[in-house]
């Protein structure tokens, strides 16, 4: 079977050949019942350009691929299983590779540090290797970091959401090797909210690490491919351009069916949270919880100055939410865990908060416009119009993005 190497530049095509260690990734399974093979598990396709280089990856828990493994020693007993390793392990001394240190974006290495956290440097206990945080003050890799570094591989899930920090990062590492004249490799992963375009597009006056492209708030597109666009459209300071190599998705398109078997950060515990998280992390700017603090985290809405409610919960200090909003006072609320997937953004929920908060209840905090990209939405809601209304003053910014993305896409 040949696969394409996606490259923005002239390099020649890798054909892969049949690796008797290697099966379609079992962490991510679509509709037709096949199975997605992710970019790390393409494996005949990437370690020939690692080979005999020292390389720095960008990784944090979702950084997974997978292997067949003997399971006995005898051979009327042979036998195999698939068992998932962490990138880093993997190549780490392996196929002539040499790891010079770990970039860690948002939530750490390991996936185990807060929302907004500082996410310290380190070493890796596992390894020995030397850890970076690319969250903190220092959210692109400095020129000193990648002394000595010949190529660095990119490795991390997105959720297809301007707000998730993980794209900002990605164009930091790609400025920052655009700068250091080094070759990046992004190893893609499919986009769980890839199956729809919708959202505010970014107003460049609202750019932050929460935003800082001119995109929708979901944008469909894979991580891979938002690589091709940031190259394309010249969003690197400078318009300095990414030695950029994608590694793409086999058995993926977006429309397909996407469920995650490592959660991609601490808040985001499963396939519900994932596609509710455009709609409810609209709730990150204001004063009302989106379920952190539970068990059920962007599955639920509330607050303890709304009307009584027969839905009550009490946040609590948790993994992944150590100083929830509210925390350990009852919060009259709304439950969405039962809610059909959403294919658009839905606008009803924070409207239905805004309306049940007290006018005394500060609603608003100073990061929503940050949140939203635009100063707009504020005062739309404000203002008291509809869902539909704003949905509709999306439009016309939404359809200029599609010409822009379909240049940039690698599947349908």
């Amino acid at each position: 079977m040949l696969l394409l190497l996606i490259s923005c530049a002239n390099k020649p095509q890798i054909k892969s050949s049949e690796n008797n260690s290697l099966k379609d990734s079992i962490a991510i399974k679509s509709n037709a019942n096949n199975t997605i093979t992710v970019g790390a598990d393409n494996i005949s396709l990437y370690t020939p350009i690692l080979k005999g280089k020292n390389i720095a990856i960008v990784a944090n828990q979702t950084s997974v691929l997978h292997i067949l493994q003997r399971t006995s020693g005898g051979r009327s007993t042979m036998g195999s299983k698939m068992v998932r390793m962490h990138l880093v392990d993997y190549l780490n001394n392996n196929y002539g590779i040499k790891i010079q240190k770990v970039f860690s974006p948002e939530h750490g290495f390991r996936g185990n540090v807060d929302a907004g956290e500082h996410v310290t440097n380190g070493v890796d206990t596992k390894t020995g290797l030397p850890i970076v945080s690319l969250y903190g003050k220092n959210k692109k890799p400095t020129q000193e970091q990648l002394k000595g570094v010949d190529i660095v591989v990119f490795d991390i899930q997105d959720v297809g959401v301007r707000f998730y920090t993980y794209i900002s990062t990605l164009h930091y590492v790609m400025e920052a090797c655009a700068e250091a004249n080094i070759p990046l490799v992004v190893l893609d992963r499919p986009n769980p909210n890839g199956h729809y375009i919708d959202g505010p597009v970014l107003e460049i006056e609202n750019q932050s690490f929460v935003g800082m492209h001119p995109v929708p708030l979901v944008y469909g597109m894979t991580i891979g491919e938002y690589a091709k666009m940031i190259n394309g459209e010249n969003w690197l300071a400078n318009n300095v351009k990414c030695d950029l190599t994608v590694i793409p998705l086999k058995n993926y398109n977006h429309k397909t069916k996407v469920h995650l078997e490592v959660r991609p950060s601490p808040n985001l515990p499963n396939d519900k949270s994932i596609n509710l998280y455009p709609s409810l992390g609209f709730f990150e700017g204001t004063t009302i919880n989106a379920g952190r603090g539970t068990e059920f985290q962007f599955q639920r809405y509330g607050a303890p100055f709304f009307p009584k409610s027969e839905f009550t919960y009490t946040p609590l200090p948790n993994f992944g939410s150590k100083y929830p909003k509210h925390k350990g006072v009852i919060c009259n609320g709304v439950d969405l865990s039962s809610t059909k997937k959403m294919s658009s953004v839905n606008l009803k929920w924070i409207i239905d908060a805004y309306q049940k908060t007290p006018k005394e209840e500060k609603f608003f905090g100073k990061t929503f416009t940050i949140h939203a990209g635009t100063t707009k939405l504020q005062q739309q809601i404000e203002q008291g119009e509809t869902a539909e209304k704003i949905h509709k003053s999306w439009q016309k910014e939404i359809d200029e993005f599609k010409k822009i993305r379909q240049k940039y896409l690698i599947y349908n």
